[in-house]
Formats: structure tokens, C-alpha cells, sequence
């Protein structure tokens, strides 16, 4: 197994043979290793003292969000912020591991991919059970709960996350056939995603459309209290199949004012601080009773200019609005203490799939030659234009508005909403304009397919509506055609090529992952992809009572 999780997930080796005996063996072996772990975990916390075993044993977590949560059911969220959350509470059968090097089991033990590779055989784990909810109480985990999971997520995910999926057979009672519509060279990674973790259909079903509020898994923790716009409770999940967590409970507190996250942080209100940026970081720097854990991230930041209405529909005036824009004066001031550098291409470096060659294709800062671009386009005296941002970037919206008032006389609108209201006015494409931030995996499918192909407009990634056959041709390419990660990266390069000469962005910023967490915090780190994980396999967090 581990042979398929290399090179970020890669899953398909380089002929089209059967590929599975030797990595359903390696899988096998890690996965053997794993329970015993998790037993041996599980034995010693609840017999041995903290003394024994050198780790805080209960208390309670509470970790800071930039964002509030609007809706925990896999198949509707669409901010990290959300997956968070939905990571505490279910699982998926597949994991990333913590440096993000390979895809390891989680809910499966094992699996093997069919000739054709059309076909992914899932052994389960058969120790795996649902925390007890309104309408059933704890029961076992089997193949029929996989089926229907990651069924619906084909069906209805509002990231489209599963589009590969066919359809799911159960085999056995722990064994399970995914079937896909077409070769997909991304499909483990897309089986790590929080929106495919499994869940209980009575649960589903009987909560409606009050799911997202109740959501019931497998995971660490189960859901206690919501309290919307301010925080989520919840406690330690005792049949949890894997570490049994140290932690008796964890809250999610959104705060949304980054000067107020920190305060929290210093006053003890709050353990860990997440998206820590400005000049708080140096005040976290500098405070001995707090460390500021960072790491380069797969997070990038970005304006969307609409592609299907209004000025911004005319490719000059993209391109003039770029042009306009001094990217590097407007990260300077944003990221005066640090904590990103300009970004070029809707590519994080860090993605197997970036080409630094790409980079001059993006223009230089040169207002003069914006104006003319705007003047042919028919706008000579500027326009105004409303731009729809959340609180903690109201920093980039404001600078970016200024240069665009005084290079171009466009006067921009900053309206700054809840993450909720971007999303769903986002994703209908009603926003003349809007600033945010896009982190996901290694993979580049995660990024270009989800934010170029048309097939996601209408969806978050695509909120501006671009639309290239040839795009799309190479994107489907990059997943069907080919498993090589050098032959896949090419197909990227062609595809980004043809993106940046449209024009559909204002590439800002890479982002650099941060936290400040209390000295009492043990165990925590941060990931490049920006998921802050408490308990899973790899990772059990503990706090000092």
C-alpha cells in the first residue's frame, strides 16, 4: 500500500498491470502495526497513572477558528474551517500521513486496484464504531456504511469530491468495491478529503437537513453542543477505534478578529490559536509562555475577477486589473512580520506540479500600460465594483483597493461578510469580484480541477466562471491517461500555461501555516495543507492539567 501512497498520493504505477499483491502486502503489515499501537495506547492510558506513562491524560482543549463553521455534513462543507471539525468527529478510509509523503490506512486496512484500474477492493477494519446519536446507539461500522457514504458524496457533494465515483458495492460485510466512471489517478487523495468520511445513513436520514448541526462518525470525538457563530463542544468518543485520545474534551471557538484570537490565546481562554498572522506573530515570538509553530503551506490567497458579467467579463480589463496591481508592495504590507511571500500561479510551490518557468508569464506591475488596456476596453474614467471579502483579509481588500483607485480610478467596494455568505454568493456567481484563499493537497487536481475546470462552476472553486475546453482536455488528462507523476505535472504545466494568458485572477500570496499554542499543549504541529489534527491514527494531542 504504501508503494501506491508515494509521491504524494500517487496510486497508479506506471504500467496498466495488476498492481496490488505486493502493496496489499505492505498495507497489510502497516496496518498490523497500527492496531497494535492503537490497543497498546488504549490499554496503558486507562490502567496507568500520567506518571507511568509520561502523558497528561484528560482536560479539555479549546482551539481558536479564523472562520465559523457554517455546516458539518461532508457532502455540503466547503471551507477548511469546517473540515476542522468534521476531522474530530468521523473518519475516512484513507489518510495522509503527518509530512503529507504517503497515503496510509485508516477505516480500510488494505486495499487493491483491478486490472483495468477501474475497480478499488477496500478491506475494512472490523472494530470500527459509530458514536451513538439520536437514531441508532453506537452500532458497528460496515461495508454498508461505506457504500452509502461515499455514494452520496458522489451524488451530492457540493465540491463535487467524488465526481470518479460510479457507484460502490458491498462484497462482504467488511469489504467493498468502488467502481469508477473512468480512470483516476487522484482517487486516494480525493478518499483523504473530509467531505468522504463515513457516516451512519439513520443518522442521515433522520436528522434531514439538520444533519450538518448533528453530524455522527467514527472519530475521536463526538458531537456534544453548537452554539452557532461561537463555538463547538465536543467530547471524548470511548469506543474510538484507534489511540484512545488523552484529551476528556475539545471546542472549536470561531473567532474571526485575529488581534482577539491572540488575546484569547495570551489570557487562556483559548490553548491553541490557528491562522496566526501579522504583528501577532511577533508577540507570540516573543512571549516565553507560547511558541509559534509555522510551516510553508499549500495555501494560497487570491482576487477573482467574474468571467461571465460586468467589466471584469472583458479579458483587457483582467488583464489591466493585474497589471494595476503591485502584488509584492500589497504581501509587504499585509505580511510586514512575515508569514507568506508573492504567489504567481493558482499553484502553491509546494505542489509537485508547480514550473517556476510559468512565473514570467505573469505580468509586471505597469499602471500605464493598465490604463490603456482599460481605456480600449471602453472604461477610460475607471468603474465601480464591488469586491466580497471575510474580516481576517480586510488587509489585502483594502490595499488592493487603493492601488486599483489610484492606478485605474476604479473604485472598489469592500464588503466584508461571514464566510458562509462569500461561499454561497461565490459559488452562484454573483460576485463582480471576490478575495480569498484555496488549501488543499499535493496534488495539483486539487487546485486546477477544482478551481478551472468548467465543470465546477457553479461550485466555490469556479465562482468566476472560467471556461476552457483545451483546460479541461488537459486536466482530464492528468488524472485518466496517465499515472506517471512526471507525465501528469506536464499535462499541468500545459494547463496552467493557458490559465495565466486568461487572466481569471490576481495571484497575491502564499500562505505560511501557523499556530500559537500554550507551552501546556503537547503534540500538536502544523501541516502544509492547513488541517490542525488533534487525534487520528499518527497523532493523539494532550494538554498539561
Amino acid at each position: 500500500m504504501k508503494a501506491l501512497g508515494k509521491h504524494f498520493g500517487l496510486i497508479f504505477l506506471v504500467t496498466f498491470l495488476f498492481v496490488v499483491a505486493a502493496a496489499c502486502s505492505s498495507g497489510e503489515t502497516s496496518q498490523t502495526e497500527n492496531k497494535n499501537e492503537g490497543e497498546a495506547t488504549q490499554e496503558t492510558s486507562e490502567s496507568n497513572t500520567t506518571e507511568e506513562t509520561g502523558v497528561n491524560e484528560g482536560g479539555e482543549l479549546t482551539v481558536g477558528l479564523s472562520a465559523n463553521p457554517m455546516t458539518l455534513d461532508p457532502v455540503n462543507y466547503t471551507t477548511a474551517y469546517e473540515g476542522q471539525v468534521i476531522r474530530s468527529i468521523a473518519d475516512t478510509l484513507v489518510i495522509y500521513s503527518n509530512d503529507l509523503s504517503e497515503i496510509e490506512p485508516a477505516l480500510a486496512t488494505e486495499w487493491e486496484v483491478s486490472e483495468d484500474m477501474l475497480t478499488y477492493t477496500f478491506k475494512l477494519r472490523d472494530d470500527v464504531y459509530f458514536q451513538p446519536g439520536e437514531y441508532q446507539n453506537g452500532r458497528q461500522m460496515t461495508a454498508e456504511d461505506v457504500k452509502y457514504s461515499l455514494e452520496r458524496s458522489a451524488k451530492q457533494s457540493a465540491m463535487n469530491r467524488l465526481r470518479m465515483v460510479d457507484r460502490v458495492d458491498v462484497v462482504d460485510e467488511f469489504t467493498v468495491n468502488l467502481h469508477l466512471n473512468e480512470k483516476n489517478s487522484a482517487l486516494l487523495a480525493v478518499l483523504t478529503d473530509a467531505g468522504n468520511v463515513i457516516v451512519p445513513k439513520e443518522e442521515v436520514e433522520g436528522w434531514g437537513d439538520q444533519f450538518g448541526m448533528n453530524l455522527v462518525g467514527t472519530g475521536p470525538f463526538q458531537l456534544d453542543e453548537w452554539r452557532i457563530d461561537d463555538q463547538i463542544k465536543l467530547s471524548r468518543h470511548e469506543n474510538y477505534w484507534s489511540q484512545r485520545p488523552h484529551l476528556d474534551s475539545l471546542i472549536w471557538k470561531g473567532i474571526t478578529d485575529q488581534n482577539m484570537m491572540v488575546n484569547a490565546l495570551r489570557s487562556g481562554d483559548i490553548d491553541i490559536a490557528t491562522d496566526v498572522q501579522g504583528q501577532n506573530r511577533a508577540i507570540l515570538e516573543q512571549d516565553d509562555n507560547f511558541e509559534l509553530l509555522t510551516t510553508p503551506g499549500l495555501s494560497i490567497e487570491y482576487v477573482a475577477l467574474n468571467m461571465k458579467e460586468g467589466p471584469t467579463k472583458d479579458i483587457r480589463v483582467r488583464e489591466a486589473i493585474n497589471l494595476a496591481t503591485n502584488v509584492d508592495n500589497l504581501v509587504q504590507g499585509v505580511f510586514q512580520y512575515g508569514g507568506a511571500v508573492r504567489s504567481y500561479l493558482p499553484l502553491p510551490k509546494s505542489s509537485w506540479g508547480y514550473d517556476p518557468s510559468l512565473e514570467s508569464l505573469v505580468p509586471d506591475f505597469d499602471p500605464e500600460r493598465a490604463k490603456e488596456l482599460l481605456a480600449e476596453a471602453g472604461y477610460p474614467d475607471g468603474f465601480e465594483i464591488d469586491l466580497y471579502v471575510i474580516e481576517r483579509r480586510v488587509p489585502h481588500a483594502t490595499i488592493f483597493q487603493s492601488q486599483l483607485k489610484e492606478n485605474l480610478n476604479i473604485t472598489v467596494n469592500i464588503n466584508v461578510v461571514e464566510m458562509g455568505v462569500l461561499t454561497d454568493v461565490a459559488s452562484k456567481g454573483n460576485a463582480p469580484m471576490y478575495l480569498m484563499g484555496w488549501s488543499w493537497y499535493p496534488d495539483p487536481d486539487f487546485f486546477l480541477y477544482q478551481m478551472f475546470h468548467s465543470d465546477q462552476i457553479g461550485a466555490l472553486g469556479n465562482g468566476y466562471g472560467f471556461d476552457n475546453e483545451k483546460v479541461d482536455e488537459l486536466i482530464k488528462k492528468a488524472t485518466s491517461e496517465t499515472a506517471e507523476q512526471e507525465e501528469r505535472a506536464a499535462l499541468y504545466v500545459e494547463a496552467l500555461e493557458l490559465i495565466v494568458k486568461e487572466y481569471p485572477r490576481v495571484e497575491l500570496s502564499l500562505i505560511e501555516i501557523s499556530a500559537g499554542i500554550s507551552k501546556n499543549v503537547e503534540g500538536f504541529d502544523v501541516r502544509p495543507d492547513s488541517s490542525y489534527v488533534i487525534v487520528n491514527p499518527n497523532t493523539n494531542v494532550s494538554i498539561k492539567k
